[in-house]
């Protein structure tokens, strides 16, 4: 198994490549404005609309490296950039909510709370219990030496699990309500 540190970085490059990538794809289909207009609210969307903080790790991470701020408090600043960048975008530059399905379905949400802001607060809940488990993998020096994820590790896991399911649920009840079909 490696070492917790290298697999942080791992993670860290790939998520990075994915969303540059994201990016510059949708920049060669539309243009950059709006490849990055659907970038940014494709970000926010895998951070309000997913249970772990893998959108909100690309600030996370260097926040946590650069400056030793927990990732709980810097997720929170995460969640405080994306719900900013929807209402702004919302107000004021609402067509590039229907630039793929991903920021059409973040539209959907945000402009029908009920039932759709079940998804945010199960995310929200999942993304902070995911965090103080990765908080804790920054904590420590050695392997040996991460008792609290060590201990708790199975109980992480089926919680995860349990949120998962629900979300996927949550997902496949929306999906079907924007008419998308599952091939």
């Amino acid at each position: 198994m490696s070492h917790p540190s290298r697999q942080v970085w791992i993670k860290f490059v790939l998520l990075c490549v994915v969303l540059f990538s994201y990016f510059a794809y949708l920049s060669y289909q539309y243009d950059l404005l709006t490849g990055g207009v659907a970038s940014l609210i494709t970000w926010s969307f895998f951070v309000l609309c997913t249970p772990i903080a893998d959108a909100g790790f690309l600030l996370d991470f260097p926040i946590r490296l650069l400056f030793g701020i927990r990732m709980v408090v810097s997720e929170i600043a995460v969640w405080v950039i994306a719900i900013a960048i929807n209402v702004f975008s919302l107000m004021y530059l609402r067509e590039f909510y229907g630039t793929t399905i991903v920021t059409q379905t973040m539209e959907v949400i945000l402009t029908t709370p009920i039932p759709y802001g079940a998804v945010i607060l199960l995310s929200g809940i999942g993304t902070f219990l995911s965090i103080r488990f990765g908080d804790e993998l920054m904590d420590v020096l050695h392997h040996k030496d991460r008792h609290f994820y060590l201990s708790n590790h199975f109980k992480h896991e089926l919680i995860l699990f349990v949120f998962f399911l629900l979300v996927i649920f949550g997902y496949y009840e929306l999906m079907l309500t924007l008419d998308i079909e599952f091939v």
